[in-house]
């Protein structure tokens, strides 16, 4: 598992983060204070505190892939 953090700043930033999510197999989570949830899930990111950074969970060993296309989100 990888884990790191990210800032969705708009509403593009939520959609094309959730765009890049849903092209892979793997689970990836976020998480903010005690709240988690599915990377995949655009309403469950809008749930979220988006005025702070949000932590990312990978749940895979091989999504280098995947960190190096969400590298624009990354703080």
């Amino acid at each position: 598992m990888k884990s790191f953090n990210i800032s969705l700043k708009s509403i593009n930033d939520v959609k094309d983060f959730v765009n890049l999510a849903n092209k892979y197999d793997f689970d990836i989570d976020l998480v903010s204070g005690r709240y988690v949830v599915d990377a995949k899930s655009i309403m469950g990111i809008f749930s979220l505190d988006l005025s702070k950074p949000i932590e990312v969970q990978v749940h895979a060993d091989d999504c280098d892939k995947f960190c190096e296309e969400i590298k624009k989100f990354i703080v």
